[in-house]
């Protein structure tokens, strides 16, 4: 089981939360920043740099500090709130965002867009750009999107379930080779003992959760939070009474999908009938 963290007072505010959270990790470790950069393979003066809040750094080296501190996910996710602009997260979602990179499970539900810890990058480059970003900024969202996958595939990983509404596989990327490849990603993370994918047929009909993506995660404390996300709208909902109502509505669909193992061959076959890139 995931290693409990404690709650602490450090600051709220991502980017100075991210350089605190570095800091305290190094000194609990015992090691000088000279020390550390000599195990890493990095220079200590980056990673100075880093727990002064002078310089985020970049995925490599914020991977690298997750797996030697044996806190997989963890950093990174701070990372991405730190390196986003506020003005595009939603307070709500990075609220949310922040609970998760602590939880010890997942489970979602995805109406028509993978979610963000199952995005290859490219996938994630195709759903970021639809969404109007560009140029530089493009390349640091997707670099912090893909980044989060590295959570699902450590050590210490948490349970994660999820169901895709069939219509998000029915959804091709324009490029036929970049879409092969996130079917045959959705493949193998499937495979994973942590890991539960399943698919949720259009002939289950209409549900509860038929227009809204639905998260959730479990904290160490016991309690549940949920956030609830529509074309336009997100939510963070944390009152008991909403969650269990998320909650019985998540299960009631959960019992029209595919089972695990029917799931996976059905995005087996999904990938055997991806056209193949004219290029290769």
């Amino acid at each position: 089981m995931p290693q409990r963290r404690t709650v602490t007072s450090r600051s709220q505010e991502p980017r100075q939360r991210f350089a605190e959270e570095l800091k305290a990790l190094r000194e609990g470790s015992g090691l000088t920043l000279r020390e550390l950069g000599e195990r890493l393979g990095w220079d200590h003066s980056l990673l100075g740099k880093m727990e002064n809040g002078q310089t985020l750094g970049g995925p490599e080296v914020v991977g690298a500090l997750d797996q030697h501190y044996g806190t997989p996910g963890f950093l990174v996710t701070l990372w991405e709130l730190a390196l986003a602009d506020p003005a595009q997260f939603k307070e709500q979602y990075r609220r949310y965002m922040a609970l998760e990179a602590e939880a010890m499970s997942l489970w979602h539900f995805a109406v028509s867009v993978l979610p963000g810890m199952l995005q290859t990058d490219a996938y994630a480059r195709e759903v970021l750009a639809a969404g109007g970003i560009g140029g530089q900024e493009l390349d640091r969202q997707v670099e912090a999107r893909v980044g989060r996958r590295a959570w699902l595939v450590g050590k210490e990983a948490p349970a994660f379930r999820c169901i895709l509404s069939e219509a998000v596989l029915r959804t091709p990327l324009r490029n036929a080779g970049a879409w092969r490849e996130q079917v045959a990603h959705l493949v193998a993370m499937a495979e994973r003992p942590n890991i539960t994918l399943q698919v949720l047929p259009l002939e289950a009909g209409l549900h509860a959760l038929v227009s809204t993506d639905v998260m959730f995660l479990k904290e160490f404390s016991g309690r549940t939070t949920a956030y609830t996300e529509t074309a336009y709208h997100g939510e963070l909902v944390q009152e008991y009474g909403e969650v269990e109502r998320l909650q019985r509505a998540y299960d009631s669909m959960r019992d029209l999908a595919l089972s695990p193992a029917e799931s996976l061959k059905f995005i087996g076959r999904m990938l055997e009938e991806a056209p193949c890139d004219p290029s290769t």
